[in-house]
């Protein structure tokens, strides 16, 4: 593991992917367990960093809430599609209408028990962690459905795969916050885990911030975290170095 940086209560920005970066992956999205002391942690390194805090997600924000109170702090909610700024205001892009690909991919979601079809306000997500095999099968069925509605893009993550506005991305979420109070004229630290999370790592390190790779894989961020419980632990340390 590289060594982490130090957050500093006026210059800092911090950006947090939620699976497996607060959080280990689990077999099931709504199998996750997180710390009892995350939500007070976070809301804690948010008041040191004058509000300078944010989630950057795939997860649906109502999907997020049965763990975090997504409230306290600014996020973006299934990649960048809703940006909830400092100011409290939504942020809903416009987004093609999903219900095609939703028809494509119910009937094989159905007849495989062990897959997990995710159908979100915006986007849609195809788990198969517990049915590994079938991980071709749903890329195949997905390209197709997205390969009709060019305003669509797929993602590929840790054993999902994912249909999503092609204008929307974590990225992009980031660079926005980037530009409001009180993230503009921060130096920006954003951590994730998995290759969705690319695009945000190449915007922070634009900004002269830094990118944390969260586990094992290629990345082009610079700096490098064993897991989340090593990533947690720093974020305890902070509270103890950041000076309000």
């Amino acid at each position: 593991m590289t060594t982490l940086p130090t957050l500093s209560a006026h210059g800092s920005a911090l950006f947090l992917d939620f699976d497996g970066t607060l959080a280990e992956l689990a077999s099931r999205p709504d199998a996750v367990r997180i710390p009892p002391d995350l939500p007070s942690l976070l809301d804690a390194l948010h008041e040191r960093l004058g509000g300078a805090l944010a989630l950057i997600t795939g997860r649906a924000r109502g999907d997020l809430q049965r763990w975090l109170p997504v409230q306290h702090w600014p996020g973006a909610f299934e990649h960048g599609a809703l940006r909830v700024g400092a100011d409290g205001v939504d942020r809903l892009a416009v987004t093609p209408d999903l219900g095609p690909v939703v028809m494509a991919v119910q009937p094989f979601a159905a007849r495989h028990p062990a897959l997990l079809l995710e159908v979100k306000q915006t986007a849609l997500a195809l788990h198969y962690r517990l049915a590994p095999e079938l991980g071709p099968a749903c890329v195949d069925l997905l390209e197709q459905a997205v390969a009709e509605h060019p305003g669509l893009r797929l993602l590929h993550g840790k054993a999902v795969v994912e249909v999503k506005a092609a204008h929307t991305s974590k990225g992009a979420a980031i660079d926005c916050f980037m530009r409001e109070p009180p993230f503009v004229g921060r130096r920006p630290v954003f951590a994730g885990d998995d290759v969705t999370d690319e695009d945000g790592f190449a915007v922070v390190q634009s900004h002269g911030g830094e990118g944390v790779k969260v586990g094992n894989g290629p990345s082009i961020a610079r700096l490098r975290c064993d897991s989340p419980q090593v990533l947690r632990d720093w974020l305890r340390q902070q509270i103890e170095e950041v000076k309000p």
